[in-house]
């Protein structure tokens, strides 16, 4: 059993969600967050109230699911990201669960 994690602007939302179904997983779930994107790393040491980061609506997935699964979706996902022009493709981790119930 593997945490998959990933995180996408919101543009992408509806491309990640294929990803999931092609791979076959189901169940997943995602949340809306922020993403901010520092512009200019003096700006914010100069201005602590600098207006120089960039906010990009962005939204993050999870789920457990077996590595099979996951190593399809990851595959998928870097074909789509070679295919989008962006600045921001989708992310992802994975991580080993030691334990769960």
């Amino acid at each position: 059993m593997k945490l998959l994690i990933i995180t996408a602007v919101k543009s992408y939302e509806k491309q990640a969600v294929q990803l999931f179904k092609q791979a076959g997983i189901l169940a997943f779930s995602n949340t809306d967050i922020n993403g901010f994107k520092a512009i200019d790393q003096e700006d914010l040491i100069d201005n602590w109230f600098s207006n120089s980061t960039e906010n990009v609506k962005s939204i993050l997935f999870f789920t457990f699911s077996e590595e099979n699964k996951i190593d399809k979706l990851l595959i998928e996902m870097a074909q789509l990201n070679k295919q989008i022009e962006s600045d921001n493709p989708l992310r992802a981790i994975v991580l080993n669960i030691e334990k769960y119930q």
